[in-house]
């Protein structure tokens, strides 16, 4: 079931969203050569309870509080002292704030020093496929329309693939709700309208 957000609510999930913006400011330019995985989740805990929140995965049993996976690791790796980065490297930091019970779900893509330019064009191409799929999500579109939007950037206009296991989803007063939104298109499954009180993840 699809919960739509008052004015209240979303009000609050944006306040969790400015805290998580402000860990991104923080914790990027402390991604480089040396430091561990377990380094960069130490920081965004330490931050995110200094300013009063709790890491949102905890509530779904992951054992950290940043997702930080490196290079072709998808998604969901699990920090650890002996994942250190490497110059070159990629690194994704999936994290997620509760602030009152309130969650925040953001993801950005640090890149390490002399990245190779084959792996910077994968970032900026994901890039502008999420800014493609944010543009689509207006009142009246369906999901489908931000999976084509997608679709568009990442396999048609650039020849990658996107990952079919995955996808985005509501988010706001708990991590994972609905509705699921895929990144491929076209897609089976449902394809509501999009609706003013939905706060969704967008995750190609």
């Amino acid at each position: 079931m699809i919960r739509l957000k008052n004015d209240e609510q979303i009000v609050k999930i944006r306040k969790s969203c400015h805290e998580l913006a402000d860990l991104f400011n923080e914790i990027i330019p402390r991604v480089k050569p040396g430091v561990s995985t377990k380094e960069i989740d130490d920081w965004c805990v330490e931050f995110v309870r200094k300013h009063g929140g709790k890491p949102a995965w905890y509530s779904e049993g992951f054992p950290g509080c940043a997702c930080t996976s490196i290079n072709d690791h998808v998604i969901h790796g699990i920090p650890s002292k002996h994942d250190i980065v490497h110059d070159g490297d990629i690194v994704s930091l999936d994290i997620g704030i509760n602030l009152d019970g309130y969650i925040s779900d953001s993801c950005h893509t640090v890149m390490v020093g002399n990245v190779r330019p084959e792996h910077r064009k994968l970032v900026r191409v994901t890039r502008e496929a999420l800014l493609a799929g944010i543009g689509a999500c207006v009142k009246g579109n369906r999901l489908s329309d931000i999976a084509k939007a997608v679709t568009e950037i990442c396999e048609k206009q650039n020849g990658y693939g996107v990952v079919y296991d995955y996808c985005g989803h509501g988010v706001g007063l708990d991590v994972h709700e609905d509705p699921s939104v895929p990144n491929n298109y076209p897609f089976r499954g449902p394809n509501p309208r999009i609706q003013p009180g939905m706060v969704l993840a967008i995750e190609p």
